[in-house]
């Protein structure tokens, strides 16, 4: 399994970028948004990784924050979801935004992305809002703060296996405690404690 890739971008297409690295050129499909935010083509980037398998061809997909590619996978779990529909969904709307949609089941927000259709949207709200569980309020009253560290935190803690009410939960504490400019390395740490008590 390759889990991300470092290295030049060499090439990028409507829905795909090749990226050098070592004088191998790996191609990859990605959403709108992750061609945007890797930059032009001879600079370096990193590129988080999914790759899929099938009888007929092994594909890469590409993603330029590992929130956007947990939720591809979130999103291609869902039966009518293939790689191109994700795809198409993380192009026009941030995992951040993708999770509030479902957290809120706004399947008219998903439904904006091409080839989803209501009922299609609606599944995915539907089977997928346990995956929601990061939107949490956070003490003061407002939503978690999307994005950065604090996400990479969330997402980790998914990773290592707890539920997203109880991640979210454990990271927004330990944000609330070590403040704004807290690296992901110090929330995952504290959270882990947190989420132990």
């Amino acid at each position: 399994m390759i889990a991300h890739l470092k290295g030049r971008i060499e090439a990028t297409g409507i829905d795909s970028v090749v990226i050098d690295v070592n004088g191998v050129g790996y191609l990859a499909g990605a959403s709108a948004r992750t061609l945007a935010a890797l930059g032009a083509v001879g600079e370096f980037a990193t590129l988080h990784t999914e790759m899929l398998v099938s009888e007929d061809s092994i594909r890469l997909m590409g993603f330029a924050t590992a929130a956007e590619r947990d939720w591809f996978r979130h999103l291609t779990s869902v039966q009518g979801v293939g790689a191109k529909v994700a795809l198409a969904i993380l192009s026009i709307l941030s995992p951040e935004e993708v999770q509030t949609a479902v957290a809120r089941a706004d399947a008219a927000m998903i439904a904006r992305a091409n080839g989803v259709g209501p009922k299609l949207a609606q599944r995915i709200v539907n089977e997928l809002k346990d995956k929601a569980g990061g939107v949490t309020l956070v003490a003061g009253g407002g939503a978690a703060p999307p994005g950065g560290a604090a996400q990479d935190a969330v997402s980790a803690m998914l990773n290592l296996g707890f539920k997203p009410a109880e991640a979210s939960a454990a990271v927004n504490a330990a944000a609330d405690e070590l403040g704004t400019g807290a690296t992901l390395d110090a929330l995952v740490r504290l959270a882990l404690r947190k989420a132990a008590k």
